[in-house]
């Protein structure tokens, strides 16, 4: 009974379960210490390998050197199941956007150790820049790019809809769960970060955005909301999370409706069906990323989507 009780305990509480997981780490099994295989490598130093597709570029490159933190979610999952356990969906219709959409810069916005950036570089000769305002992963996230020579702009910078500092809240459940939303999520700390509007950023940088990814643990609409003088003047395509929080489906159509954007779920095998409305909370919980296009999506483009989630095949077993 009191074991069971101190579990839920543990579980129910963030930092704690954080906290017990590092001792146990370090325990021998004896005194209540993971399984070795239970224990995540210090370090993750691995070849992802990259699809191919009938006559798309860029097929010289067969892998990407990925090298990061043993603890870190997105570089675990690409380690134990390749680039198809790591949203294929997605994956498939960004590969699709860089062969189809005009000429001009990808952003990949809140970009953990720069998958998206890494694959724009591997796969075009676009101008590719990575926003990530957390400092240890920022330097993983400019690791990968030196150590594969893509010339990746690493931004420490976090976007929003305002410039000046915030405190960024650094989850003690994953290195993809670190947010600038004020809520009361217990968190390990607290790193001040530089935030920028997209529009004012761009007009430093002298970028064009044609691609713009954005996945930033809830402050997704702050970031669009940040960029309508991109939005207006280069209409680039967005592929963006929506989490069913804080009313952030409506704001994003309140926000992207006066531009004429369309909206599309990657859920499944492309082609996807225009919709009505954006809703964050789907079928599948795992499945949040939408495509928000400037014109109703071309037939050709979904075609090479699904030719790109083919191409990618099934994830290899998880260990």
């Amino acid at each position: 009974m009191v074991h069971g009780q101190m579990r839920a305990f543990v579980h129910r509480y963030p930092a704690v379960h954080y906290a017990t997981r590092q001792i146990r780490i370090r325990l021998p099994q004896r005194l209540g210490g993971l399984n070795p295989a239970q224990v995540p490598p210090r370090e993750r130093r691995f070849e992802l390998a990259l699809p191919r597709r009938a006559g798309s570029g860029g097929a010289d490159r067969s892998s990407l050197t990925i090298t990061a933190p043993g603890d870190y979610r997105v570089a675990r999952r690409l380690h134990q199941g390749g680039l198809a356990s790591y949203e294929p969906e997605t994956v498939a219709c960004y590969l699709a956007a860089l062969e189809h959409t005009r000429p001009g810069a990808v952003l990949d916005v809140g970009a953990n150790i720069g998958l998206y950036a890494a694959l724009a570089a591997a796969r075009s000769r676009r101008r590719v820049y990575a926003f990530e305002p957390a400092p240890r992963i920022a330097d993983t996230a400019q690791a990968v790019s030196r150590d594969n020579g893509l010339g990746v702009e690493v931004v420490r910078l976090a976007l929003s809809n305002h410039s000046g500092t915030a405190a960024l809240r650094i989850s003690p459940v994953a290195d993809t769960a670190n947010t600038l939303t004020p809520d009361t999520r217990t968190q390990l700390g607290r790193v001040l970060v530089r935030v920028e509007t997209l529009s004012h950023w761009r007009e430093r940088a002298g970028a064009a955005p044609s691609i713009v990814k954005i996945d930033t643990e809830g402050t997704e609409p702050d970031v669009v909301a940040g960029a309508f003088e991109v939005l207006r003047r280069f209409r680039p395509w967005i592929f963006c999370e929506v989490r069913p929080e804080h009313g952030a489906e409506e704001r994003l159509m309140a926000l992207l409706e006066p531009f004429g954007y369309c909206w599309y779920h990657l859920c499944g095998e492309p082609p996807y069906p225009l919709r009505a409305v954006i809703v964050g909370r789907g079928p599948d919980p795992g499945q949040r990323m939408w495509l928000f296009a400037p014109e109703p999506v071309p037939e050709r483009v979904w075609h090479t989507a699904r030719d790109w989630y083919r191409a990618l095949g099934t994830p290899a077993p998880q260990v």
